[in-house]
């Protein structure tokens, strides 16, 4: 009976399109956290210049507001993938699930 039913759901056309879409997604958002992250290492690590410089005559560097840029951008790109699975993708799961039981 399971088999039968993993078949169904392999076998959907919309299930498939679920896959396709929601990899696609994933692996494009983890590019792109992948290239801010390791663009921030790679500044630390090459460009220690710029990360040490001073905003302003004050004790803040450029490395503090960059680090937090990239932590909001983590918490974005986190948001993202949420609002799209509880919209887009969530959907497609109910018409799946409506379409094969």
């Amino acid at each position: 009976m399971e088999d039968d039913l993993v078949q169904k759901i392999q076998s959907n056309a919309k299930y498939r399109q679920l896959v396709a879409r929601r990899s696609r997604f994933g692996w494009t958002l983890t590019w792109m956290m992948m290239v801010v992250y390791y663009g921030f290492i790679l500044l630390i690590a090459f460009d220690k210049e710029l990360m040490g410089r001073k905003i302003g005559a004050g004790v803040m560097t450029w490395g503090m507001p960059i680090a937090l840029a990239v932590i909001i951008f983590t918490v974005a790109v986190t948001g993202i993938y949420v609002l799209r699975a509880n919209g887009e993708f969530d959907t497609l799961t109910a018409q799946i699930r409506q379409e094969v039981l």
